[in-house]
């Protein structure tokens, strides 16, 4: 049995937000959608506040710094909210 493994760390090239959706494009192409109600410091921030972002790590994460959120890429392709959201 074979198992697939990444030659590449997938990278966020760059970020949207919508009134409902986080969007991630990466260096590679692909586009990684997530609902904004898992991250609820995105989703309760004006859409000015969201639009500032940094990449962490050369697009390993993103970080917001007025908001004080980070979610990593890898978090996002694995499916998973924020801890905050979780914890509901």
């Amino acid at each position: 049995m074979t198992s697939l493994t990444l030659n590449a760390e997938p990278i966020a090239q760059s970020v949207e937000t919508s009134d409902s959706d986080l969007v991630v494009r990466l260096t590679d192409g692909r586009v990684l959608s997530a609902p904004l109600v898992w991250f609820p410091r995105l989703n309760n921030a004006t859409p000015d506040k969201r639009k500032v972002y940094e990449l962490m790590g050369n697009g390993v994460g993103i970080h917001w710094p007025e908001l004080d959120e980070d979610i990593s890429v890898v978090g996002l392709l694995a499916g998973l909210p924020s801890i905050e959201y979780r914890a509901k």
